[in-house]
């Protein structure tokens, strides 16, 4: 695995003391020094550490849906009111399931050989009997996609996408997720009785990325599997030699009807308590690891971020909110059954949206912020000087603008709402990312508390300043 360069909360105190903070121009200088305290006392504190501790080992996977993922929502909500938080509720909303039973791969020719495979999320069981048939590999969905009808009729179709190029933010991923989530319909269409696909990750370890496949027409349509990187390799090698391959794949996967949730928690405004500034993280986890870095982290570093404001013993003017989303990880037959979708028809059933003054995720690991991403039109404020400003001691520039969010905040975002990005470091996360190694033991706690001291900066910068994104936007830019 190749590990990045670990930071202590020494050398940030370090290097907090070594630069000066410029002046603040005709942004608050008030507001611009409790931002700084704020973020100076947040590198002292532990409660993201506490908090991320608890919900993987209580409750370890939280599929969404499951048993698991309700008991931990049940128990964060009093968690956050232990705290402090104010106005604490249980959102519910109504959720297709996915439990992944047994599975199981094997190549029984040339030579039979033991495969490391993980069904993805949502695909069907394959029957009691399983699957055995020839493979035919592509390298690409759109090589799947142009191969004539007809032609994979009783086979697997097999898509080897390459090594995910590792980098820092990430943006390797896409090729890859987007075979995922379509590969299993193309095969169908093409006759194909099984899907398999190369993990989609950075690591070279015998442990298969799950994660979510795509519904059409209310289905997966075939049972379908991630292989993880060297049993990718080795079946391509073998087609390579131009051997014919077989392959047996079982799995006792199935969906259930069942429900999910959102926590919502706030620390109200003291004197523009309407205006909500909204942190958001999500629940649910994938089965196979305890689900620490996705995304209990991201929970642990908001909470973190947002109590240490309320520790700071300064109350804010706007509201700021924490919700914890349910569902985010999964696919559904309709666009109903996920939590950021669940919290925006709430505030738009109370007509709230246009009181939402800017949303912020977390939602990538927990290794250090590197860049700062603000609506467009919004950097070169005198807020966004100051933001940049509050910022650099810790390692954090300014970058181009963040236009979407993630995928619990995009709803917002597509009705909208501002939102801004403090981007981590990516480049070990998708070595990890979906798979058994996602363990509270790979987060370095000087790095996630990096991390609080910039959320909670930013976010108190803020919460009392009088800065409005809408405005801000370029007459060309919307969401």
């Amino acid at each position: 695995m190749t590990r990045i360069r670990r930071l202590t909360a020494a050398a940030v105190v370090s290097t907090l003391l070594g630069v000066a903070a410029a002046p603040a121009q005709a942004q608050d200088a008030a507001v611009v020094r409790a931002a700084e305290q704020v973020r100076d006392q947040a590198l002292a504190q532990n409660v993201a550490l506490d908090y991320v501790t608890q919900i993987t080992t209580r409750f370890g996977p939280r599929p969404a849906g499951s048993e698991a993922e309700t008991a931990a929502f049940r128990w964060a909500a009093d968690y956050l009111r232990g705290l402090g938080f104010r106005n604490v509720r249980i959102e519910e909303f109504p959720l297709v399931g996915w439990e992944r039973g047994e599975e199981s791969a094997a190549i029984l020719g040339p030579r039979p050989q033991r495969l490391a495979v993980a069904a993805l999320g949502h695909s069907p069981g394959t029957p009691e009997t399983g699957i055995e048939a020839e493979i035919v590999r592509f390298d690409s969905l759109d090589a799947l996609n142009a191969a004539p009808a007809g032609s994979l009729a009783g086979k697997i179709a097999y898509v080897d996408g390459g090594q995910m190029v590792r980098m820092q933010d990430g943006s390797g991923y896409g090729s890859l997720s987007r075979i995922r989530g379509a590969g299993p319909s193309a095969a169908a269409a093409k006759g194909a009785v099984a899907f398999i696909m190369r993990s989609a990750g950075t690591d070279e370890h015998r442990m298969p990325h799950t994660g979510t496949t795509r519904y059409v027409d209310g289905k997966v349509p075939v049972p379908a599997f991630a292989l993880s990187a060297p049993d990718a390799d080795q079946v391509t090698r073998l087609v390579a030699m131009g051997e014919t391959v077989r392959i047996r794949l079982h799995s006792t996967a199935r969906t259930y009807q069942t429900t999910s949730h959102n926590v919502v928690a706030d620390l109200p405004g003291r004197t523009r308590p309407d205006e909500i500034i909204v942190l958001g993280s999500h629940m649910d986890s994938w089965d196979l690891g305890t689900g620490a870095i996705d995304d209990a982290a991201g929970g642990a570093i908001t909470i973190a971020a947002a109590k240490a404001v309320m520790d700071s013993g300064r109350r804010p003017a706007r509201t700021i909110r924490v919700v914890l989303y349910g569902s985010e990880e999964v696919a559904q037959p309709t666009n109903t059954g996920n939590g950021g979708g669940a919290y925006l028809r709430g505030v738009q059933q109370a007509g709230q949206v246009d009181r939402h003054i800017i949303a912020g995720e977390s939602d990538f690991g927990a290794d250090r912020i590197y860049a700062l991403g603000l609506p467009p039109g919004s950097a070169e404020t005198d807020f966004g000087k100051a933001a940049a400003r509050v910022l650099r001691p810790l390692g954090i520039l300014p970058a181009e603008a963040e236009l979407s969010g993630g995928a619990d905040i995009g709803p917002l975002a597509r009705a909208g709402v501002p939102v801004f990005g403090l981007r981590q470091d990516g480049t070990r996360y998708f070595d990890l990312h979906h798979t058994a190694d996602d363990t509270v033991d790979k987060i370095d706690p000087a790095q996630m508390t990096q991390n609080v001291a910039a959320w909670a900066a930013l976010i108190l910068l803020i919460a009392d300043s009088d800065v409005d994104f809408r405005a801000t936007l370029p007459p060309a830019t919307g969401h």
